[in-house]
């Protein structure tokens, strides 16, 4: 399948030329020449890469070639977080859903607080080859964004919390079945690993929006 029509990368965003592997190296690749990262689960679990920066606000996309096969189970994802872990962190999120990989969920948390979940159907199968998923942050504005398309908006109201803290890009791939018994994800049963998320053309927001660790 060839990629889809897409406008020209916002004039403020720049290749990720840097990443970190949080764990299993071994199944991460980055290409900074090419701009390419790819993501491996197999018996050994999966794996997962974060820029190396955080950022504050601005617009992040990513060319998305989902696992092929039966990936029922299996979370693979593009988001922001303050940080991954951390009980009080900020999040956006598209995370793809392996018992079906014709939808995709996007989400927000706001000091530790989520349950925004939405389901989007895609109308075509993120298995079957690259489209572009993008999200823009504002101070009071988040869109979802699908091949150019926004999918979702959502705006700061008040008394209600949004995401304002510095956050890395992530992406990661690994076996959620054991989340609502697997109603989220489905049953894993690997009966095509290894299964590989693509990544490619890879942007951020430029410098001048980056804070750096530790800031």
């Amino acid at each position: 399948m060839s990629d889809p029509v897409l406008l020209p990368p916002h004039p403020d965003t720049q290749p990720l030329k840097e990443i970190a592997i949080d764990y299993t190296p071994e199944l991460c690749s980055h290409c900074p020449i090419s701009n390419t990262i790819s993501l491996t689960y197999n018996h050994r679990g999966g794996s997962r890469w974060r820029s190396t920066n955080r950022f504050l606000h601005g617009t992040f996309t990513a060319k998305i070639q989902c696992p092929k096969g039966n990936t029922s189970g299996l979370n693979f994802n593009l988001y922001l977080s303050s940080l991954e872990g951390d009980k009080s962190q900020d999040e956006i999120d598209f995370e793809f859903l392996g018992k079906d990989t014709t939808i995709v969920q996007t989400n927000y948390y706001s000091n530790g607080d989520g349950n925004r979940e939405r389901i989007h159907e895609l109308g075509f199968d993120s298995a079957d080859g690259f489209h572009e998923y993008g999200i823009k942050w504002g101070v009071e504005v988040i869109e979802w964004l699908v091949d150019g398309e926004v999918v979702r908006r959502e705006e700061k109201k008040e008394g209600e919390g949004f995401p304002e803290k510095a956050m890395f890009l992530y992406a990661s791939v690994w076996d959620a079945s054991c989340i609502a018994e697997g109603m989220w994800t489905g049953k894993y049963h690997g009966t095509d690993a290894p299964y590989v998320c693509l990544y490619k053309d890879i942007h951020v927001f430029g410098a001048s929006h980056v804070q750096m660790v530790g800031e």
